[in-house]
């Protein structure tokens, strides 16, 4: 069993974890009616995305999300929060340098024994959902999952969920698709995109992602047979049928959106078992982005 196969499969414990991190470090993370921007790099930039869109919709402050490198430091914020599981990420470490005595910053890291600890005002350490293998899975659900707690967005169901997303058949027929594209709305857009790049990364399949809505803007072109869209949480009216009209497949649940991830997860693991891939070792990444270094974050 691969790295990644074990840490997909750990999720629940660490979400139930994470909900009680976010009860313990209340203070450290984004306070109601504070003005945020939330950073991370790869994954946790999509994780980033999610967290902004939800912390805004619920009425808890202006959220922004930014890739580390794109960080606009003419604008003026209460907090800025960075993401990244190594602890190590170069673009992550100069931002907290820059904003050090003029903006509060928190990050939310898997590694206490990495130069993060001290470039940050406050560190949230979820080391129990550190990982080996270089695809993410379970830290950024985790951090996600964090998040949620803190705002009072998550509850028991959601763990409940990724136990039956962990235990019930994948879909039939989606190993032998030969293009993705995932949508999502509102906060799920970055699930959506999470899901795109956890697919390239430890399967090399051919994916997208994009605003369900913006999907028919051109993107649909690309749906026939062989190809799979798939919807996190509730679709816009109308869009399954339009999928279905053009021969692809359309996939879709009832879980929490987040708990669906982990089936892609589960997914990307699978076609790259059938394609003799390494998902623990995807080319030309390494667990972190040092110096202009290839991978992820």
């Amino acid at each position: 069993m691969s790295h990644v196969e074990t840490e997909t499969a750990g999720q629940p414990e660490c979400w139930r974890r994470a909900a009680e991190v976010a009860a313990d470090r209340k203070a450290a993370l984004p306070a109601a009616g504070e003005r945020i921007a939330v950073v991370g790099c790869g994954t946790s930039f999509y994780m980033a995305q999610a967290y902004a869109s939800l912390r805004e919709a619920s009425g808890q402050g202006e959220s922004d999300a930014y890739a580390a490198s794109e960080f606009p430091f003419g604008r003026a914020y209460d907090r800025v929060v960075t993401l990244t599981r190594s602890g190590t990420t170069t673009e992550v470490l100069g931002l907290l340098s820059r904003l050090r005595g003029t903006t509060r910053t928190v990050a939310v890291t898997a590694d206490p024994r990495t130069p993060v600890m001290a470039a940050a005002d406050e560190v949230v350490v979820l080391d129990f959902a550190d990982e080996r293998s270089v695809v993410q899975t379970r830290f950024a659900t985790t951090a996600l999952t964090l998040f949620r707690a803190h705002l009072g967005l998550h509850t028991d169901d959601v763990v409940r969920d990724a136990e039956t997303a962990l235990s019930e058949p994948l879909p039939e027929g989606l190993l032998e698709c030969d293009q993705f594209s995932f949508l999502g709305r509102g906060w799920t857009v970055g699930l959506a995109n999470e899901a795109a790049l956890k697919m390239k990364e430890a399967s090399l399949s051919w994916t997208e992602s994009y605003p369900a809505m913006e999907y028919r803007h051109g993107p649909i072109s690309i749906a026939t047979a062989g190809t799979a869209t798939w919807m996190f949480g509730a679709a816009p009216e109308g869009l399954r049928e339009q999928v279905l009209a053009t021969g692809a497949r359309w996939v879709e649940s009832g879980l929490d959106p987040l708990a669906d991830l982990v089936r892609v997860q589960r997914l990307a693991v699978a076609r790259a078992a059938a394609r003799g891939l390494d998902p623990d070792r995807p080319r030309h990444l390494t667990r972190s982005v040092v110096l202009g270094t290839a991978a992820g974050s």
